[in-house]
């Protein structure tokens, strides 16, 4: 039977004259069907970025690895960084929350209705607070409850669960513990996080009183990958909304928690369609 699985084509590489030409040639020479395609070439870092989505219908392609076999003569001419993945798979996610549920429950319900194609595999938590929602839609809630003495044995079950159900991406949905330069490391490239864009003018506590207490006229929410330099890690997705002299520190904090909500899971959609490559301290993102 022919071959009609979409496949997903991402890679990084150093910018030079002919990669898309070779790239898309590759695939064509192979009969394969391209359906989409986006490229940029970055003048400042000198990198070149690709992410091609083709058909293997009626291809000389005969499975995954074949494809993977025949295309590496390419990637290795041009030291590229690269993936190429069935389209149809769904990342295996593992979600962090504390008590706020907002970006938690909006991820369960966009991934339940398909608008989101990933796997939600567990959810772990400082608290129980959102224990009931998790279980209710028959996911595994893992409650690890946090000491100033059991960071380091919490984050080592955790990665521990990463390891032991094969978890692709780590979402911090409003996880209120700071992750040690260890887990960032061991979570490079595959945790994101979500958190106020008042950072650095209001750090620590409180920040939407510090915010309100400024007379602040636009609030935000940024959607970021998780480095060992907190909340600065490169950025994924950002919004801002205006507000105004009537609004309460509550009215702020409503505003940035419905933010928070639309910037994660666009972030979270975009990684789980390999829709993001990392640029150094940036983001390249074809939407």
């Amino acid at each position: 039977m022919p071959n009609k699985k979409n496949y997903i084509l991402t890679m990084i590489c150093p910018d030079a004259s002919g990669i898309s030409a070779n790239v898309l040639n590759f695939i064509y020479e192979n009969k394969g069907f391209i359906t989409s395609s986006f490229n940029y070439g970055d003048p400042t870092t000198k990198k070149y970025f690709m992410r091609t989505v083709f058909q293997g219908a009626d291809s000389k392609f005969k499975n995954l690895e074949d494809i993977r076999t025949k295309f590496t003569p390419i990637a290795e001419k041009y030291s590229m960084q690269w993936e190429i993945n069935d389209y149809s798979h769904r990342p295996r996610v593992l979600i962090a929350v504390s008590k706020f549920g907002h970006c938690l429950n909006d991820l369960l319900h966009k991934t339940k209705s398909g608008q989101i194609p990933m796997e939600i595999v567990a959810v772990v938590s400082n608290h129980t607070e959102m224990k009931d929602l998790v279980e209710w839609h028959g996911i595994n809630y893992f409650h690890l409850p946090s000491t100033p003495d059991n960071k380091a044995e919490n984050e080592e079950k955790i990665l521990q669960l990463v390891d032991g159900l094969k978890i692709d991406l780590v979402v911090l949905a409003r996880y209120m513990q700071i992750l040690s330069p260890k887990m960032c490391k061991a979570l490079n490239g595959r945790c994101i996080n979500i958190h106020h864009s008042f950072l650095p003018s209001f750090k620590g506590a409180a920040p939407y009183t510090q915010a309100h207490d400024r007379g602040v006229k636009i609030v935000g929410a940024t959607a970021h990958y998780v480095t060992p330099n907190l909340d600065e890690g490169p950025i994924i997705e950002q919004a801002v909304e205006r507000v105004d002299h009537t609004y309460t520190t509550d009215d702020i904090g409503m505003t940035v928690r419905d933010l928070e909500t639309i910037i994660l899971s666009r972030a979270v959609k975009w990684h789980v369609e390999r829709r993001i490559l990392l640029n150094g301290t940036k983001t390249v993102v074809f939407r």
